[in-house]
């Protein structure tokens, strides 16, 4: 069987992976976050219960307790949140490697940013992956970790050195994976190396008899604070690949930290309601974030159209047939490629001139083709654009 058929089920199936235990682990991790924050003082007065909350859902109440350390004893059965974190970074990783590692000189490498073989650029990447969480982990161990204000200033310091340093070492597109990538792994990490193994310890102190150390709830509740500020961002940076205005940009770095920003304020926002608070502030910031990401990224009319003669559609044609029509085929020939990318096939005058306004973007951002791999040259570019703006005439 095509081994490049066989790659395109294992991305659609570890993607739809990724997505099933992402949604699962989002959601515990946002339930429990409110949670926390919704909690009223005991009413029975329990000196060890820190708050409880009273719900209703599915048609029916629930009474939740937190205890401020522990319960006086273990129940017979404790639930434990942890596969759907550890599920959602096998499957997003392995989705990693499949297509920016398998793939690298298509989707993690761009000459035009750094010309570099592409077994390097994986190893630089693999070596972001793991130095990003030890880098984190050391500043959240240090005295920074004490203070929040101070622990908030370094965390954005590290996100501005790593977006800078992965947009000008990799693809536009695959800095934003390679970003979301190192972030998802602070994450999971943050979950196996921290949260979960505290609670190990809690449990096993409860069974021998003793007071748990409530040092490691502290840290869990450190890091779970952490990963509810970080979820959106990384949200964002899961579905950039499909728009390219935003990391074909020449400050795609910057762009990169304000959508983060916006993201984390959205999530800001939701906390605050937790809390019985109402800041209009912080949507209107991110509103305004976005707003003038709208504005630096619409496109500005091309100087090299001005006066430029319109392509006769055989002309169109033949551009595309050699430097598009590699991939968008009804059979590809790019090493690779199973199937045409989103099913936009560039073979025939008719299927040009149906695509003609999508492809305006991919060719302008110069997104198409990947790291410039057909080596399509500006006036091949000039001209196609002239088409398009020309309304894809079709003679």
């Amino acid at each position: 069987m095509d081994l490049a058929y066989l790659a395109e089920w294992g991305n659609l199936l570890i993607r739809w992976l990724h997505l099933i235990t992402g949604i699962a682990w989002i959601g515990t991790s946002f339930y429990f976050i409110g949670l926390d924050n919704q909690l009223d003082p005991p009413r029975d007065g329990n000196p060890r219960v820190k708050g409880e909350q009273w719900s209703i859902h599915g048609g029916g109440f629930y009474h939740k307790q937190k205890y401020a350390v522990a319960p006086e004893r273990l129940p017979e059965t404790l639930h434990w949140f942890k596969w759907e974190a550890y599920w959602t970074w096998i499957s997003g990783f392995s989705l990693f490697m499949l297509i920016y590692w398998g793939n690298a000189s298509t989707y993690l490498v761009d000459p035009a940013v750094l010309d570099m073989p592409p077994w390097v650029a994986v190893l630089v990447s693999a070596a972001m992956l793991a130095g990003g969480w030890v880098v984190y982990d050391l500043i959240c161990r240090s005295k920074f970790g004490e203070d929040e204000t101070k622990l908030s200033i370094a965390m954005v310091a590290l996100l501005v050195v790593v977006a800078f340093v992965a947009c000008h070492l990799f693809s536009g597109r695959g800095a934003f994976l390679q970003v979301g990538a190192m972030t998802g792994t602070i994450m999971v990490a943050n979950v196996a190396m921290v949260i979960i193994p505290g609670q190990k310890k809690m449990v096993a102190a409860m069974q021998a008899g003793q007071e748990p150390d409530p040092k490691y709830g502290r840290w869990g509740k450190q890091r779970s604070i952490h990963n509810t500020y970080l979820t959106l961002p990384v949200l964002f940076l899961m579905i950039s690949p499909h728009y390219p205005m935003t990391w074909s940009h020449p400050f795609n770095w910057v762009i990169l930290l304000a959508i983060t920003l916006a993201g984390a304020l959205v999530r800001q926002y939701f906390v605050s309601r937790q809390f019985g608070r109402n800041p209009l502030l912080l949507p209107a910031a991110a509103t305004a974030v976005v707003v003038g990401l709208m504005v630096v990224l619409r496109p500005a009319p091309n100087p090299a159209l001005a006066g430029i003669e319109v392509p006769p559609i055989a002309e169109v044609h033949a551009i595309a047939a050699a430097r598009c029509a590699t991939c968008h085929a009804a059979r590809p020939t790019f090493e690779g490629i199973a199937a045409a990318p989103k099913g936009v096939m560039l073979e025939t005058p008719q299927q040009i001139r149906r695509w003609a306004a999508s492809m305006r973007q991919q060719i302008e951002t110069e997104a198409m083709p990947p790291g410039n791999l057909t080596e399509i040259t500006q006036e091949e570019r000039t001209k196609l654009l002239a088409w398009i703006a020309a309304g894809a005439p079709a003679q």
